[in-house]
C-alpha cells in the first residue's frame, strides 16, 4: 500500500506531505483544486510519461517521492531481486524528478533506474483507472492473461508443461528450418569445416612453439658469428700455449696482493675485488668452452625449422594472431563440425522429433483450452452477479474464444477477448468498445472485485470512475469500491457523496491565492468535518440543514453496511 507521498513544484502543487493508511481513501473538493494531480503524481511514480510541462512555474524541477509497504512474497519482490534492488522490511521506495530539459531521474530504494525499470516495477505496485483510461481490463490482448490469473490454480501446472513443450519445439524446429533453408550452403559449410579441422589437427599446434624455433633458427642462422665471437673470447681469457691468458694474468695479481691484504683494509678490498674478477672469469671461460663443444651447424635443421615456421605462419593468416587463437578456433569449429555431423545423420530423426513434438504441444495446449473453457464460464457466471449488484441485471457478459487459424502461441492456443451486451436488443460488443462512461464504470467495477484479489496489486486508485451514475447505482459503486479495499488499499476521486461516505478515510484538497500564486493544501477530515463536506457534495454551494442532515444519515448508513 502507498504510506507516504511527497510532491514538491507538481503543476500547481508547490509542497505536499501526505500520509495514507490501509482500506478505502477518498479525495474530494473543488474542480481544479489538485485532486486529478496528486493521482498524476502517483502516476508518474508508477513509471508514467513524464514531460517539463509538469513542472511548477517558476521552479527548476519536479521532485515526487512514495513509500510503498509490500507483501513479502509478491511479484514486485520477484522484480526487485532481479534488477539487484535491495528492499528491506518490505519497503520500497520509489523518486522521480523531472527537470526543465525533460530529463527524468528515477530511483528505487536509492538506486537509479530508467524509466522502463520503474515502469514494470511501478505498475505491479499501483493500478490507476480513470473514467477513460483503458488498461489491462479495456486491452483485448491482456484478457487472456486475465483469464489465466483467474483460473491460475486449475491451469498452472498444465499451462508449465505446455510452455515446456513449446521452448523446446521452437528449438528443434529453428534447428530445423536452419538446416532445410539452404542445402547447399549447408554442405559447403560442412566440406570447409571439415578441411580446417583436418588441417589444424594435422598441424599439431603447441603454445609457445614459434617463439621457441625463431630463437633456434637465429641461433642456426648466425652460427659463424657466434662460434667466432666464442672462439676469440676464449683465447683471450684461457691461457694458450704460447700466450698468457687473462685468467692467468689475474691469478697471477690476485697471489701478489694476498700477502697485503691483512696489512690495510684498502688492501683488503682490492684483493677481493680482484679475487672475485678471477674466479668469476673462471666461471666465463668455463661456460664458453661448454659452448663450443655444444657448436655444431646442421643446414638440414635450419630447413625444417624454416619450413614449420612457414606452416604457423599460414595457419596465424588463417584462423588467429597467435598459437593459443588457433587453438581456440579449432575447439569452435570442432564443436561446430559434430553438431552438423551429428545432424547430418539425425536429420531424417530431427524431423521426425519436430513433429512428435509439435502434436504433443497440440495434445496439450487443446487440454488448457478446454480448461480455460470451463473457468471462462465460471467467471461469467460472477461477473453477471457482480453486474446484478451494479443494477446491470440485463447485461450479458461473454469470454470469446477467437479463432488462431493454426497459429501456436507460447501462452496457448486461444486468443480470447472479452465481449458484452449493456441493454437486451443490442448486439455483442467488445468490452473495449464500450461507450457509455456510467456502464464503463460499473462494467469495470464488476470486473476489478473478482481480479483484485488475483493480481496482488498493493494500491488501486479510482479517479472519477462514478462519472454518469447517481442514485442507486452510486450506493452500489460505494459498495463495490469499499469491498475492493478489503483485498488492496483503494485511493478515490469522487464527487458522489454515496461514494465518499463509504470510505474509511476522506481528505479534502483546496486551493487557494496567495501572493497571486495558487497553492493547494490537503487536510484529512475527521467526522464532523466529513458531514459538512457531504453536505456540500449534497446540496452544491449553499449547505442547509436538511443536507447536513441528509449527510449524517449517509455516514450512519455506510458504517451500518460495512458493519455487516
Amino acid at each position: 500500500m502507498l504510506q507516504e507521498l511527497s510532491i514538491t513544484n507538481f503543476a500547481i502543487i508547490e509542497h505536499l506531505d501526505i500520509a495514507f493508511e490501509a482500506g478505502m481513501t477518498v479525495l474530494t473538493g473543488e474542480t481544479g483544486a489538485g485532486k486529478s494531480i496528486i493521482i498524476d503524481a502517483v502516476g508518474l511514480l508508477a513509471g508514467g510519461r513524464g514531460s517539463a510541462e509538469f513542472i511548477r512555474t517558476g521552479a527548476d524541477k519536479a521532485v515526487l517521492q512514495g513509500m510503498f509497504i509490500l507483501p513479502a512474497d509478491g511479484v514486485t519482490a520477484q522484480l526487485l531481486d532481479e534488477a539487484g534492488i535491495e528492499h528491506a522490511d518490505n519497503t520500497v521506495i520509489l523518486q522521480r524528478e523531472i527537470t526543465k530539459s525533460g530529463r527524468n531521474t528515477c530511483r528505487i530504494n536509492g538506486m537509479l533506474v530508467n524509466t522502463t525499470t520503474l515502469k514494470q516495477i511501478g505498475e505491479t505496485i499501483v493500478d490507476i483507472h480513470g473514467q477513460n483510461e483503458h488498461q489491462e481490463l479495456m486491452q483485448p490482448e491482456k484478457h487472456l492473461g486475465l483469464l489465466d490469473e483467474f483460473a491460475t490454480a486449475k491451469i498452472r501446472k498444465l499451462k508449465q508443461r505446455y510452455q515446456q513443450q513449446y521452448d523446446r519445439y521452437q528449438q528443434l524446429n529453428r534447428e530445423l528450418r536452419q538446416k532445410n533453408a539452404n542445402e547447399k550452403e549447408w554442405a559447403q559449410r560442412l566440406d570447409m569445416l571439415n578441411f580446417q579441422v583436418d588441417e589444424i589437427a594435422a598441424a599439431q599446434v603447441k603454445v609457445g612453439e614459434e617463439a621457441s624455433l625463431t630463437a633456434e633458427r637465429d641461433r642456426l642462422d648466425n652460427y659463424q658469428m657466434i662460434n667466432q665471437a666464442l672462439q676469440q673470447s676464449y683465447t683471450l681469457l684461457a691461457a694458450g700455449e704460447e700466450t698468457t691468458g687473462a685468467v692467468d694474468m689475474v691469478g697471477t695479481a690476485m697471489n701478489a696482493l694476498e700477502p697485503i691484504a691483512n696489512l690495510d683494509p684498502a688492501f683488503n678490498e682490492i684483493t677481493v675485488n680482484v679475487k672475485n674478477a678471477f674466479y668469476g672469469l673462471q666461471d666465463a671461460a668455463g661456460q664458453i668452452s661448454n659452448q663450443l663443444d655444444l657448436q655444431e651447424f646442421d643446414e638440414g635443421r635450419l630447413d625444417e625449422i624454416e619450413q614449420r615456421l612457414d606452416v604457423l605462419a599460414q595457419l596465424k593468416r588463417k584462423y588467429g594472431d597467435s598459437e593459443q587463437q588457433i587453438l581456440d578456433y579449432y575447439q569452435k569449429i570442432a564443436a561446430e563440425l559434430a553438431k552438423m555431423t551429428d545432424s547430418e545423420e539425425n536429420s531424417e530423426d530431427l524431423a521426425q522429433r519436430v513433429a512428435d513434438l509439435k502434436q504433443q504441444l497440440l495434445t496439450t495446449g487443446e487440454a488448457l483450452s478446454d480448461k480455460r473453457r470451463a473457468a471462462a464460464k465460471v467467471l461469467q457466471r460472477q461477473i453477471h452477479q457482480e453486474l446484478k449488484d451494479l443494477y446491470m441485471d440485463k447485461a450479458i457478459f461473454e469470454v470469446r474464444f477467437k479463432p488462431t487459424k493454426g497459429q501456436i502461441y507460447r501462452s496457448g492456443l486461444d486468443s480470447v477477448e472479452f465481449y458484452i451486451q449493456t441493454n437486451p436488443g443490442e448486439r455483442m460488443r467488445p468490452l473495449a468498445k464500450i461507450a457509455s462512461g456510467g456502464e464503463l464504470s460499473r462494467m469495470m467495477l464488476a470486473l476489478k472485485t473478482i481480479f483484485s484479489e488475483s493480481q496482488g496489486i498493493t494500491s488501486i486508485i479510482f479517479d472519477e470512475v462514478d462519472t454518469g451514475v447517481s442514485g442507486r447505482v452510486a450506493q452500489a459503486i460505494a459498495e463495490k469500491i469499499n469491498g475492493i479495499a478489503h483485498f488492496s488499499q483503494v485511493l478515490c476521486i469522487t464527487h458522489l457523496p454515496q461514494v465518499a461516505a463509504m470510505s474509511d478515510h476522506h481528505y479534502f484538497i483546496a486551493k487557494k491565492i496567495t501572493g497571486k500564486r495558487t497553492k493547494t493544501s490537503v487536510t484529512k477530515l475527521d467526522n464532523a468535518a466529513r458531514v459538512q463536506e457531504l453536505a456540500r457534495m449534497l446540496a452544491g454551494t449553499k449547505v442547509t440543514k436538511l443536507s447536513l442532515e441528509h449527510a449524517e444519515e449517509l455516514l450512519r448508513l455506510a458504517d451500518e453496511e460495512k458493519d455487516d
